[in-house]
């Protein structure tokens, strides 16, 4: 059986992702590495412990002894990295947090892949580390020649790792490659986001709150098609590359809230207008062209049936969400 290493495994996208292997692989042998930050929620997996295929495994990536141990122990033949600090708003606050984590701890998993000689490692990274694209020109789409243009700490030190992860493959010839996603939204996302922050607030009766005039445009992908695309990029991607995943649902911020608030038959007067962030980039378009053309991948999820989607799973899962119930 095949051991792989999946780090950040509690979070949004990695416990989605674990479950999506377990599923479709029997002879997969699953390791689950994660800090349990605020983001870590083992819940997110409670259904899969005790099967014979997953453990979980409590640790921090960035902690070299503990991995160089662990990487001895257990002889994994792939990674996948998903352990990061990913809150832009807390990049902005606490910057070093997010140096340590995605950069260091990148660098300390590359460097026990290269000691123990892992056959493949996948980077995900994020397609913020393009910066931004104007508003007014939506024939402009990130490619994977986008030159790198990161506008926050958390962008920045996503946009390090993916070059420390490409230099590990020029260098040492490792087997790597780097996924760059757009925004994802889903079940288990943690309610610091803005699909999920909109939906429990609206279903708290809350203010929901829209940086600046609420013009910002996200494309929008599914969870679920984002783990269909890591599952071909690490089994079938050309080693070395970095493939772009995007959902083609461009939206504006206030049209997600809008469309939330709709569903839920609340008012759009619980919309107030905040604070633009630091350094917000206007718009994110991402070309998938590379990953349809080589892999064959495409989203299945438009957006307006998987909000809804998304906004049954919170309506049915508030003992999830809400530490009140």
């Amino acid at each position: 059986m095949k051991k792989i290493l999946i780090t950040g495994g509690a979070g949004f996208i990695g416990s989605n992702f674990i479950r999506y292997m377990i599923n479709k692989y029997d002879d997969y042998n699953i390791v689950n590495l994660d800090l349990l930050t605020y983001a870590g929620n083992l819940n997110n997996l409670k259904e899969l412990e005790g099967k014979k295929n997953y453990e979980f495994i409590r640790g921090d990536i960035s902690d070299r002894e503990f991995i160089l141990k662990l990487f001895e122990k257990e002889k994994f033949e792939m990674v996948v990295n998903f352990a990061a600090e990913s809150h832009v708003d807390n990049s902005i606050s606490y910057p070093s947090i997010f140096m340590q984590t995605n950069i260091v701890g990148t660098q300390v998993l590359l460097e026990a892949c290269r000691i123990y000689g892992i056959e493949r490692y996948h980077q995900v990274s994020t397609d913020e580390v393009y910066g931004q694209l104007p508003l007014d020109k939506k024939e402009l789409l990130f490619t994977e020649n986008t030159s790198l243009n990161p506008s926050s700490p958390y962008s920045a030190s996503k946009a390090s790792a993916d070059f420390i992860v490409n230099s590990y493959n020029k260098t040492y010839n490792m087997h790597t490659t780097i996924s760059r996603c757009s925004n994802n939204y889903g079940p288990y996302q943690n309610c610091e986001k803005l699909i999920p922050l909109s939906i429990t607030k609206v279903l708290n009766n809350e203010l929901l709150p829209i940086y600046g005039s609420g013009a910002n445009i996200r494309d929008w992908l599914h969870v679920n098609d984002h783990c269909e695309a890591i599952d071909l990029i690490l089994h079938k991607g050309r080693i070395g590359e970095v493939y772009n995943i995007g959902g083609n649902n461009e939206k504006t911020n206030l049209e997600v809230a809008k469309c939330i608030l709709e569903r839920l038959g609340k008012s759009e007067e619980l919309i107030t207008y905040v604070k633009d962030r630091a350094g917000h980039d206007l718009r994110y378009a991402i070309d998938s062209s590379k990953l349809k053309n080589e892999l064959g991948w495409e989203p299945r999820y438009i957006f307006e049936d998987g909000i809804i989607e998304t906004i049954e799973w919170y309506l049915k899962n508030k003992m999830w969400w809400n530490p009140t119930k």
